[in-house]
């Protein structure tokens, strides 16, 4: 998953991305609602964290520019205001939820799974598919009740796709939601990491859930064609 982090207090941007990474988030910081914005319409996000007060276009602004171009990223605003008002303002304005400063990073967390679910029509913070089964605040996978240890990058890369099952997953789209701005490596790193996720959750079992389609990525679920 791929989240923006728009916070003008540089040290409170570079604890909360630092957290995200550990968590196995690929998360892109900019510090002023001008960069939110262009990073915003220029890049795919599943969520982005908007500070209200920030230089150039608050995050009120930036979200009511963002929606009006039609952008639909998840958006939870970060702010110091606890009135009734602003929070009123934000949820109407098209935010998903709102946190007000300060606040516990594993309530962030929380925060972020709920808009996640709901963004990928999930009611639950336990993923299933078959006999496969992910829990979103646990980190954890099991399939057919076996507990299966992943990476950061696999276990990513898992519920992303998990999130969209049935949905035809491009190479590009991996990188874009699984990895960073800063990302310089090899182009087959996603075919790399299928492959361990495969030996991992497919190999032991007759239901393939991976399926590859020619020329387009992946697909995940019960049925696929691979090839």
């Amino acid at each position: 998953m791929r989240i923006l982090v728009a916070e003008d207090e540089r040290d409170l941007n570079r604890l909360i991305v630092r957290n995200l990474e550990d968590e196995g988030y690929a998360a892109d910081c900019v510090y002023n609602g001008k960069d939110a914005l262009d990073y915003l319409e220029s890049t795919s996000y599943d969520v982005a964290l908007l500070d209200v007060m920030m230089p150039f276009l608050s995050g009120f602004e930036v979200l009511e520019r963002y929606r009006k171009s039609g952008g639909k990223t998840p958006v939870v605003f970060l702010t110091a205001k606890d009135g009734v008002e602003d929070r009123v303002a934000g949820l109407d304005g098209g935010a998903d939820d709102y946190i007000v400063k300060p606040f516990s990073f594993s309530e962030l967390l929380a925060r972020i799974r709920v808009v996640l679910r709901r963004s990928g029509e999930k009611n639950t913070s336990i993923l299933r598919t078959e006999d496969l089964e992910l829990d979103m605040k646990g980190h954890r996978v099991k399939r057919a009740g076996k507990e299966i240890n992943l990476s950061s990058k696999e276990y990513a890369i898992l519920e992303y796709m998990m999130l969209n099952e049935g949905a035809v997953l491009s190479r590009e789209s991996f990188i874009s939601h699984i990895w960073n701005w800063d990302y310089e490596g090899e182009s087959n790193v996603v075919d790399v990491y299928i492959r361990l996720l495969r030996k991992k959750i497919d190999d032991e079992f007759e239901l393939k859930l991976i399926h590859t389609v020619r020329g387009s990525g992946y697909i995940f679920g019960r049925r696929g064609n691979d090839n």
